[in-house]
């Protein structure tokens, strides 16, 4: 549609300078010359082409504006409590009723933030959340983001500290302009700042000495209809795109295989987008879940697997073989003396228990540390290792020589369809190995967490759902033996784990990577993974 020149009756003139004191804080600028597309849902690729781009990211980048609800919950329960999450809950019909939007908004985050540590809102914003932004993207927004030379994206709706870790490290922004949540002595005190700061990165002023100096044609704004920033993007660009709810509901979600980097670590418990009915069907669940997760843990930690098992099933918690060869055949035909040695992916703290059950006999598990909590409960042996590589070598090797053995080399677990990579210790222990792949299907809770305190409750976490799932595949057996003209030493034994690591990869349809525990800890949880209870290798 054409593009015409802004012109506003004095009364809407009015109302926007009231608007822009409000979000700019008394701020004045210079403003350009600007015009607005109206109906153009999508601007020209020509048009972005080497320009600064400013974005209303709940108008362009989210398909579902208006649904601010399920971000605040994940906030409050993750960074908070389920007590705060059923409190925000409870109100919000209230606040539906009673209060405006921007009044609904605040109210949302006092309860959502109030005491909260402030380093722990920030790691929420940068683990945890990011997943659920991803998936609630829109592929039309996430074109206009990678046309444009700079981007500067302004979140009205959103408390920065929620959007900054998802926008800056997943689609790449240089600045993020939103409101602030107040703090004081490090926690939050739950109030919401009126205006935006606009000095982040400054994109913003940089863009307007450009255009007083003739060196740039202006930032291009991308605001949607009715949205506050419409007007406040009228002070900085030239031409101004809208787009309208109609336009959006054609709009389409971002594929993972097309995220702008690869989702391979998140945090938190939640597997599940919080819409209102959703969290009270969460919450009316609760009680008989952990009633569920209670016997659960009881019918594996006391009784034999012959029992345990068609219990844990008949309570909807399932282990599926996949077909494959034998372990028993594998193990007679390889002649080797001793234990097996079972290699698989990391996916719970579960997975050697799921194992042994599978195999229906006594297995031992290594790990680095354990909680003591966890080798209380634990059905099976446990063994404790020391980061010393010879000294655990001699370790493992006599484990093995007493009994089977499982190591998870990936050395912490991974939800998302990817192996990390593995530590080739293993490939020196013994001539083949038997690879066992491993795949999890929950519904409400993860079963894994990189909080120190938190640890010892992730196998409970993931008995909480209503119906996990353990499909387990035993693979061939593959040889860690020097292949010809390959010398010995640590070199095969990581060409060896390498192999290995691709075998269970094939299996899984999981991609492969390089990433380690140390790289999903300073990205998770800000240290280098010195927690307890993750079996390793």
């Amino acid at each position: 549609m054409a593009k015409k020149p802004c012109e506003f009756p004095t009364a809407v003139l009015s109302f926007r300078r009231f608007l822009q004191r409000r979000f700019l804080g008394g701020r004045h600028h210079h403003r350009p010359t600007s015009t607005t597309a109206t109906g153009a849902a999508i601007p020209p690729a020509d048009k972005l082409h080497n320009q600064t781009v400013m974005i209303d990211l709940e108008s362009w980048l989210l398909r579902s504006p208006m649904s601010t609800f399920p971000y605040f919950m994940i906030v409050a329960i993750e960074a908070g409590s389920f007590l705060r999450g059923l409190i925000l809950l409870l109100i919000y019909p209230l606040l539906w009723l009673l209060l405006s939007h921007d009044m609904r908004l605040k109210a949302m985050v006092m309860v959502s933030f109030f005491g909260l540590p402030e380093k722990e809102v920030v790691r929420i914003g940068k683990a945890v959340l990011p997943k659920f932004f991803l998936e609630g993207m829109a592929m039309e927004g996430l074109e206009v983001v990678r046309n444009a030379k700079k981007v500067v994206v302004f979140s009205p709706l959103f408390p920065r500290v929620m959007v900054e870790g998802f926008l800056k490290e997943y689609i790449g922004v240089n600045a993020v302009i939103g409101r602030e949540v107040i703090a004081v002595a490090g926690r939050y005190v739950g109030l919401l700042v009126d205006h935006i700061d606009m000095d982040d990165g400054g994109f913003v002023d940089e863009v307007m000495e450009e255009t007083k100096r003739g060196k740039g044609d202006g930032a291009v704004g991308l605001a949607g209809v009715g949205s506050k920033m419409h007007h406040l993007f009228s002070r900085y660009c030239k031409e101004t795109y809208v787009v309208c709810d109609a336009d959006k509901k054609e709009w389409q979600p971002v594929p993972r295989e097309k995220y702008p980097k690869p989702l391979i670590f998140h945090d938190g418990r939640l597997a599940f987008k919080l819409t209102p009915c959703a969290a009270v069907a969460m919450y009316t669940y609760l009680p008989w879940g952990i009633f569920l997760a209670v016997f659960r843990s009881l019918a594996f930690g006391l009784l034999p697997y012959r029992v345990s098992v068609p219990l844990a099933a008949f309570t909807g918690m399932r282990s599926r073989l996949i077909a494959g060869p034998s372990p028993d055949a594998t193990r007679r035909n390889s002649g080797t003396a001793g234990g097996r040695l079972y290699v698989c992916n990391h996916r719970t703290l579960l997975d050697p228990i799921t194992v042994a059950a599978v195999l229906n006999k006594p297995i031992t598990a290594v790990t680095y540390s354990v909680s003591p909590v966890s080798e209380l409960i634990a059905p099976i042996r446990t063994a404790r290792l020391t980061r010393d590589r010879d000294e655990d070598r001699r370790r493992m090797e006599a484990l093995l020589a007493r009994g089977d053995l499982v190591v998870c080399p990936e050395g912490t677990t991974c939800r998302e369809p990817y192996l990390l990579r593995f530590s080739p210790l293993f490939a020196e222990l013994t001539g083949e190995v038997t690879p066992v792949a491993l795949e999890t299907r929950i519904d409400m809770f993860y079963g894994t967490s990189t909080k120190p305190a938190a640890k010892w409750l992730d196998p409970f976490y993931f008995m909480l759902n209503s119906r996990p799932e353990y499909h387990v595949e035993f693979l061939q057996p593959v040889s860690t033996a020097p292949v010809d003209g390959e010398a010995g030493g640590h070199g095969h034994s990581i060409n060896a784990a390498n192999r290995v690591q691709r075998v269970l990869g094939e299996a899984l349809a999981f991609e492969l990577t390089e990433q380690t525990r140390k790289d999903k800890y300073e990205m998770l949880a800000g240290n280098k993974g010195n927690v307890k209870g993750e079996a390793k290798m």
